[in-house]
């Protein structure tokens, strides 16, 4: 969340952000809210001096046999007063809260002008799009005749949007993820670390996803506990609440599914796997000190190229304009793969830097060389997200027969396989 301290410094830029991200707010409301917490505020702070002064000279004038009951009386009253002041000043103090929750993080200097996608900044490319000799097949045509995806079944087992992955098409999806743990893990620096799939109210309010997004997740709610959208939520709050003993930087990776309704989406289905509602994703997230995170975010971006570098996929890195930025980024950029049968690019990765917003709602802290208490910069990025990545390696790697050529980098998760063929007719 955003400091009241800048919201009533920068109230110009805060109008100006929602307005671009076509969000409400009531800022008059929320600095009338802070002027009088802070007013009650003072006027107990006098009170409670009042108080300690007044307590002082009792003690004077009772020590020299004086007769305080009457004074002592008056301070009970004022006793009262101040323990009602202090619930009314708690009480604004939630209100103030909640409405800070609400409010979206400011963009960097660095993030470019624009109200939605179209004004996003191509940062730069990589590869060129396969020329194919043949018209490309679509992952959907691929992987049914292959055996890989069974979308009918998956649609009796959860509805549209819950894939199914079978015997090589499974054993794609396990080796995708354990090829980029192993790259994050071995050569990026990353810990693995393997957390819960769902998590509860606090750890989705301390990354941002509540109260804003919740009808875009799944509840439980007999135990009031949420499936994660993405691994960001408890690899991010694993540090809440807390001072965090470590040296900073700390980049911690982990698999899981995830879990999106994608609320909205209703008429914009589409069959196969591009818009589905479970996915599994590698993520990685850093914990670092304020005043390198902007270079952590470039590294950050680096390691999810690396991959698809390593997988042979062209891709192109766009830089988020402010109005397509996420509720908690204050810079982002989207990796977008090349599909051939969608004639299309895929969004594969997110990496974000969030600076202080994360870490101020989950209070995630650490001590600078000083020994000052700060709060520290979050980030997080996909390292990255199937089931896209699948679309992608189908298509850019099929072949004229319907077999698909399994990239090198995958070769060693398949046993040395190194081409999916179609079942022999009968």
């Amino acid at each position: 969340m955003l400091d009241i301290k800048t919201i009533r410094e920068r109230t110009g830029e805060v109008r100006a952000v929602l307005k671009i991200k076509r969000m409400e707010a009531d800022l008059d409301g929320l600095l009338a809210l802070d002027q009088s917490r802070r007013a009650l505020l003072t006027e107990v702070d006098a009170m409670k001096n009042q108080r300690n002064v007044v307590s002082k000279q009792l003690g004077e004038v009772k020590k020299g046999g004086g007769d305080i009951a009457g004074p002592q009386q008056a301070m009970r009253a004022l006793g009262d007063r101040i323990a009602d002041m202090d619930r009314q000043a708690a009480a604004l103090e939630a209100q103030l809260q909640d409405f800070l929750l609400r409010i979206p993080n400011l963009p960097h200097a660095g993030v470019p002008a624009g109200a939605g996608s179209e004004q996003n900044v191509i940062a730069r490319t990589w590869g060129e799009p396969r020329a194919f000799a043949f018209k490309p097949q679509g992952h959907v045509a691929l992987g049914e005749a292959l055996g890989l995806l069974d979308f009918e079944r998956a649609a009796r087992l959860a509805g549209a949007g819950f894939p199914l992955y079978v015997g090589l098409g499974a054993r794609l999806e396990r080796a995708l993820i354990q090829f980029m743990l192993d790259l994050h893990t071995r050569e990026h620096g990353y810990t693995e670390v393997s957390t819960p799939f769902v998590v509860n109210r606090a750890a989705m309010t301390g990354t941002g996803q509540l109260p804003k997004m919740a009808e875009d997740m799944y509840h439980v709610d007999a135990d009031d506990l949420w499936l994660i959208p993405t691994a960001e939520v408890p690899v991010t709050n694993i540090y809440r609440e807390e001072i965090i003993q470590r040296p900073l930087p700390i980049y911690l990776t982990a698999y899981s599914p995830c879990f999106r309704r994608e609320a909205g989406a209703a008429g914009r289905e589409t069959r196969g796997l591009i818009r589905v509602h479970q996915f599994d994703k590698v993520e990685m997230v850093k914990f670092v000190a304020p005043e390198n995170s902007y270079d952590e975010l470039e590294k950050l971006v680096r390691d999810a190229e690396d991959v698809l570098q390593r997988l042979g996929l062209c891709y192109r890195v766009l830089l988020l304009c402010q109005g397509d930025l996420s509720f908690a980024a204050a810079k982002c950029y989207d990796i977008e793969l090349w599909a051939p049968g969608q004639n299309a690019w895929l969004e594969v990765s997110s990496c974000s830097n969030f600076e202080d917003f994360q870490a101020r709602r989950a209070q995630i802290r650490y001590r600078d060389a000083t020994g000052k208490v700060r709060f520290v910069h979050t980030l997080n990025g996909s390292g990255v997200a199937l089931a896209r990545l699948v679309v992608a390696i189908l298509e850019n790697y099929q072949e004229a027969d319907g077999s698909i050529t399994i990239p090198e980098a995958l070769r060693p998760y398949f046993g040395g396989l190194a081409k999916i063929a179609p079942p022999p007719k009968p």
